[in-house]
């Protein structure tokens, strides 16, 4: 015994670790064992009380629960018209702009400009756009530009192979 409190230290505390860790107090609640019989005041119907939706399961009544209900009137979702036409195959390009591709180098291919963190390979198509201006010569190779673009990199004295 006084061997333990020798290695304690001068204070004669213990040292605060994962074992002797305990919540403050008042900080955790313990939680409600629903339908655990009528002595609890939580049996039978577990405080749902009986009937209506607050009772269901999986609706948890006005505000909360379903999406789009709304007391039983017609949903907006349902009111409104629908119309049009929103294509699941649609492919959307990324986007490069000509400022960034001072930091690819001379030659602008799909690998290069991966390699420069600007796309991805795996993500669809690839174009330029006109954004900025060209400071030097570039050569484009298999990616899809933008007009102004190309009248941008052609007057800086370069060249769009597709």
């Amino acid at each position: 015994m006084a061997d333990r409190e020798k290695s304690r230290g001068d204070a004669g505390e213990e040292k605060l670790g994962l074992h002797n860790l305990t919540p403050a107090p008042g900080s955790h609640r313990t939680r409600r064992r629903l339908g655990r019989g009528p002595g609890s005041g939580l049996g039978k119907t577990s405080g749902k009380g009986h009937k209506g939706s607050m009772a269901r399961a999986g609706h948890g009544g006005p505000g909360g629960g379903k999406p789009h209900f709304e007391g039983g009137q017609m949903p907006m979702s349902r009111r409104l018209p629908k119309r049009g036409f929103t294509n699941p195959f649609r492919k959307e390009p990324q986007v490069v702009s000509l400022e960034q591709l001072a930091r690819v180098g001379d030659e602008i291919t799909p690998e290069s400009l991966a390699e420069a963190g600007l796309v991805s390979l795996h993500k669809g198509p690839i174009k330029v756009l006109a954004n900025g201006e060209v400071g030097q010569a570039f050569t484009v190779r298999g990616v899809k530009v933008s007009a102004g673009a190309r009248e941008k990199i052609v007057a800086a004295g370069g060249r769009v192979e597709e």
